[in-house]
């Protein structure tokens, strides 16, 4: 079969406006990948368009089908991650703290299937060329690491995400659920599942609700 032209016009419209209607559906998430599920459905979106717009044998309606079912377990996931915390932590893990007060826990990169030379040339990126002056490093999902210096101030941290409690945050804190739960309480917050998100900053915390 030759390839057509307007097939490939009419297949990368119906790619671009498939892609338009699961960002404004399911929000802006994809536009920024935040975890490595939102960076391998754009992989697999590209994979979609790339591959096969250039196809003869298959057709548009095919490939309409192909875009809508990809469409459906991009909602469906993203649906579940939202709704389902153990769902979300199965898909996206959590983030890892791997430095505190300057000492490297070597379990926790292991764990996060991080090298010597990978946290080395990860905290060259950031401009920090010794772990002992690291306060805090926290690999989040995506990759990325966050890193805290020895002099500078403590960030705000998220004690609370999506009613859930972030128990590696407390931690690092040097503080545990008991805790936050009784400071909840002191405040007139009694289910935790009501939080959007809780943020500790200098020993105060600020509560955002549904």
């Amino acid at each position: 079969m030759e390839l057509s032209y307007l097939d490939i016009a009419i297949k990368l419209t119906m790619g671009l406006l498939s892609l338009v209607l699961v960002i404004n559906i399911s929000g802006k998430g994809n536009l920024a990948p935040s975890s490595a599920t939102d960076q391998v459905l754009n992989y697999v979106l590209g994979g979609i368009v790339g591959g096969v717009i250039y196809s003869p044998r298959i057709s548009v309606l095919q490939y309409f089908i192909i875009l809508m079912i990809w469409t459906m377990i991009v909602l469906i996931l993203k649906w579940l991650k939202t709704n389902s915390v153990l769902f979300k932590t199965i898909l996206d893990g959590q983030p890892v703290i791997i430095i505190k007060k300057g000492i490297l826990d070597v379990e926790a990169c292991r764990r996060a299937g991080l090298t010597a030379n990978d946290i080395a040339f990860k905290l060259r990126t950031n401009g920090v060329y010794s772990v002992r002056k690291v306060k805090r490093a926290v690999l989040e999902q995506n990759g990325q690491l966050i890193i805290v210096l020895q002099d500078e101030e403590n960030p705000k941290y998220p004690i609370i995400t999506d009613g859930t409690v972030q128990t590696n945050i407390l931690e690092a804190i040097d503080k545990d659920t008991d805790w936050l739960q009784e400071q909840l309480k002191e405040m007139g917050y009694e289910n935790i599942s009501d939080i959007f998100l809780a943020e500790y900053d200098s020993g105060k915390i600020t509560v955002i609700t549904y």
